[in-house]
């Protein structure tokens, strides 16, 4: 190996942690010095049933001897068993599934849908979004990564994200959000070349900040899409499957979306994706010879991995749990807010939750190297709340396994009070 920390690894988002991971069990990761680290991360926000779960480790040691890989021209037991058990967690109008393997590729397919259907282009995204790295996706996110790689996909037009903490129609206290989304569909109208296709957003920005939509905005989302002929697609890569308390985030507003996008908590950590919409969508799309041929299409093991996901998340009444634990942490995080003056903001939902750090709450200026440094304090000491690198950042985003339990979480709270007392002090 080379002499450097990260070997050979191309560096694909900044610089790596220096703790050397060597295996993980439940809401815990070991080093290589045998060091235990809570992952309050869930690995890459996607964990939900924490590491090593003994049905998932069943499910791929199973297939993996049985039926692990086929051609994408043909369907398989696990494939259809994983589609019904979805699409039986879902109102009606989301009953056909196509599996795949990352966010960013149910997104692609999402928009190449969307574009199929409506025979638009335009797509409209928050300012705030994050949707993937692929070239339709990379094109709807704005929270990062738009530098240095020349022209997105043109027809991509943006949405002022509702953030009540920052926004410029949040006056004192006062956020009227429907003025301000209706400005930016004033915007929209005026970009447009009548060309819409499709609005795609997350329940909960998450890579934005923890920034959850107000109630009643998704409905008027809707509307506003429907309205102008768009389909609405939601992806809830990281809100999906429990993790706000509610299976789905979007039942929360009664709102089903014209397509739902899954990843990262449907595979549990392993790669799966879906893209689910209606059958009248499907029937269009395939008599208009819709074209989405990619090599893990419909794979057999990672379909029977989302299926037992699926299976304990609703055995286990996961979302019950999260929404259980969620306020016993929110509330932990808000006590840490009233003697910690860096803590500016506590928001989110169910066991995906963000602490915005500040320099002060006047202002509301991004503390960045204090994030910085507080996160590599908790990482040394035990926790991984945030990302566990040395990046300027002044969000945390916290969102440990649905199957941690209280003490782990007193644990970690702790090892965050000590960690901001130490970097934040005063």
């Amino acid at each position: 190996m080379s002499s450097s920390g990260h070997g050979r690894v191309f560096r694909y988002g900044g610089d790596f942690a220096e703790q050397r991971i060597v295996r993980a069990d439940g809401c815990y990761i070991y080093d290589a010095d045998g060091r235990e680290i809570l992952d309050f991360t869930s690995g890459q926000m996607s964990g939900i049933l924490g590491h090593g779960h003994p049905e998932i480790v069943a499910v791929v040691r199973e297939m993996a001897a049985k039926l692990d890989h086929l051609h994408s021209g043909f369907l398989s037991d696990p494939v259809l068993e994983f589609a019904d058990a979805l699409t039986d967690m879902l109102p009606g109008g989301l009953d056909r599934v196509l599996p795949l393997s990352t966010g960013g590729e149910a997104n692609e397919a999402a928009l190449r849908i969307a574009k199929t259907h409506t025979g638009g282009f335009e797509v409209v995204a928050f300012d705030r979004s994050w949707h993937g790295v692929t070239g339709g996706a990379a094109a709807t996110t704005y929270s990062g990564g738009r530098r240095g790689h020349g022209p997105t996909l043109p027809g991509v037009l943006t949405l002022p994200t509702p953030h009540a903490y920052r926004s410029p129609f949040n006056r004192d206290g006062d956020y009227d959000w429907r003025a301000e989304f209706e400005f930016g569909w004033q915007m929209i109208d005026r970009q447009s070349t009548g060309q819409l296709a499709a609005v795609i957003v997350e329940p909960i920005l998450s890579s934005g900040g923890i920034i959850e939509l107000p109630e009643g905005y998704l409905a008027a989302l809707r509307d506003k899409a429907h309205e102008r002929g768009m389909l609405l697609i939601l992806d809830e890569a990281q809100t999906g499957m429990g993790r706000t308390g509610d299976n789905f985030a979007f039942e929360r507003d009664g709102v089903v979306p014209d397509i739902l996008n899954l990843s990262k908590t449907l595979g549990a950590g392993l790669p799966l994706s879906a893209t689910i919409t209606s059958e009248a969508i499907e029937r269009d799309c395939h008599d208009k010879d819709y074209l989405f041929y990619t090599t893990h299409a419909a794979d057999p093991l990672p379909a029977a991995v989302g299926h037992k996901v699926v299976e304990i998340v609703i055995r286990d009444r996961l979302a019950e749990r999260a929404r259980e634990l969620g306020d016993y942490l929110e509330t932990q995080l808000r006590d840490l807010q009233q003697r910690h003056p860096v803590i500016g903001d506590v928001r989110g939902r169910g066991l995906l939750l963000g602490v915005e750090l500040v320099t002060d709450r006047q202002s509301k200026v991004p503390a960045n190297d204090i994030g910085g440094a507080v996160g590599q304090r908790c990482l040394e000491l035990g926790a991984c709340l945030n990302i566990g690198r040395r990046s300027m950042s002044s969000v945390f985003r916290i969102a440990p396994p649905l199957t941690v339990g209280r003490a782990e979480i007193d644990r970690a709270m702790a090892i965050f009070d000590q960690a901001l007392s130490e970097c934040a002090p005063g």
